[in-house]
């Protein structure tokens, strides 16, 4: 069965964000390896769905690549994710610029070492030109982390008479976010079975669709990528509203 064609290309996702999980399990189950080889092999579904995403016309793709909490993991680990990334950005950041991505980094920037930032600051630059795809990597974030920073910068704007605390609302909580610059996602993908958000996207994630699989993230691809689309196409979002009164707007347009 050709999954591609079941998708409907007018009913493409604008911004999917994914929790991409089990690469340790992965690691140890299928080869009694350690959890690093797990990322390693990682990034090539990095690869295979990014890549599948500029294919169908999405136009964001976020990746929480790694959290506040992983800075938690033992230090080799932390290690091995830290220069995995660098060494991945290296040789990936040709390839961005040339198909139209464009990589953005979310989270805690002055957490990382020096050489991710180093690296990380060359691949923004090699690939700002680009709107096919924006690749947003979630690094050194959580969803906590984030909104205690816009309370504090918002508070400070406060405090300086910029911001008139009446004023507040939805909308100028959102520019204080660290997405601000960039829609909320429409879907949202889980890998390896397990069933919570990991402090991920919390405010932005209001109303997206949640889609949960059991594969681990080395084994999605671009077919199971396609499944979770498909299980979106078939869903209502009605955003509150009732599905009659969606229906009713839909025969309106």
């Amino acid at each position: 069965m050709n999954l591609l064609k079941q998708i409907d290309s007018s009913k493409i996702p604008e911004h999917i964000a994914i929790i991409m999980d089990g690469n340790g399990r992965w690691s140890k189950q299928k080869f009694g390896r350690n959890r690093i080889f797990g990322h390693i092999n990682g990034v090539n579904s990095v690869r295979s769905i990014t890549e599948a995403s500029r294919e169908l016309g999405v136009k964001y793709l976020t990746l929480y690549t790694f959290s506040t909490e992983n800075w938690n993991r033992p230090s080799l680990e932390v290690k091995a994710l830290m220069e995995l990334l660098v060494n991945t950005i290296q040789k990936e950041t040709k390839k961005l610029a040339a198909n139209g991505v464009r990589l953005n980094v979310i989270g805690d920037f002055e957490k990382l070492p020096p050489s991710c930032q180093k690296q990380l600051e060359e691949a923004l630059a090699a690939t700002a030109h680009n709107n096919d795809l924006i690749l947003t990597l979630a690094l050194s974030y959580s969803s906590r982390w984030e909104l205690t920073q816009a309370v504090k910068d918002l508070a400070k704007d406060v405090q300086n008479g910029k911001v008139d605390p009446g004023n507040i609302n939805e909308a100028m909580i959102q520019n204080y976010l660290q997405t601000k610059n960039i829609p909320d996602p429409e879907l949202l993908i889980r890998t390896s079975g397990e069933y919570r958000i990991s402090n991920y996207m919390l405010w932005q994630i209001a109303y997206s669709e949640l889609y949960f699989t059991p594969v681990f993230w080395p084994d999605f691809n671009k077919e199971e990528f396609y499944k979770a689309i498909i299980d979106f196409q078939k869903r209502e979002r009605r955003f509150g509203k009732t599905g009659e009164q969606i229906a009713s707007s839909q025969t309106e347009v």
